[in-house]
């Protein structure tokens, strides 16, 4: 019974996407054209979800998995630091977020070279922004360094 817990949150929460996804109303063929409608994609991304849920819970079942050892705090540092790179983008900016989470999180999972971990905590959000700021034209939500760049 336990190796189905987990298939069955996920199956569950395909479903619900999948509800919610059928009560989009369909886009008039003058805006979507030949392309398919926006439910249509989260439909097929849960279908898939569901057909990956059956081959796990075929894999557990031949072949149950053996127990898993407690996580050490590494995991934990890496969950509070997701926690912190919220509250960095609500309150903040999304780049100041991103710079000092990857660089908390190359130091936490053993990067002990201090140089390094700053530069691609620095190279990670200045890619990230050139690609889709100047490439795909996606403007970011407003913070302190967007603020300052956007004017």
């Amino acid at each position: 019974m336990r190796p189905l817990v987990i298939p069955g949150i996920i199956a569950l929460f395909s479903v619900v996407i999948i509800y919610l996804a059928l009560q989009l109303r369909t886009s008039p063929p003058l805006i979507v054209g030949a392309s398919m409608q926006p439910r249509s994609f989260p439909i097929f991304l849960m279908v898939i979800n569901l057909l990956l849920v059956v081959i796990m819970v075929w894999q557990n079942l031949r072949n149950p998995p053996a127990p898993v050892k407690m996580e050490g705090p590494t995991t934990w540092i890496s969950i509070g630091l997701f926690a912190l790179f919220y509250l960095l983008t609500v309150y903040t900016d999304f780049f100041i977020a991103i710079a000092a989470v990857v660089f908390l999180l190359s130091v936490s999972w053993g990067e002990r070279r201090l140089h390094v971990a700053g530069l691609v905590a620095l190279t990670v959000p200045l890619t990230l922004f050139l690609v889709f700021d100047e490439v795909l034209k996606i403007r970011f939500p407003r913070g302190l360094i967007t603020n300052w760049y956007y004017g």
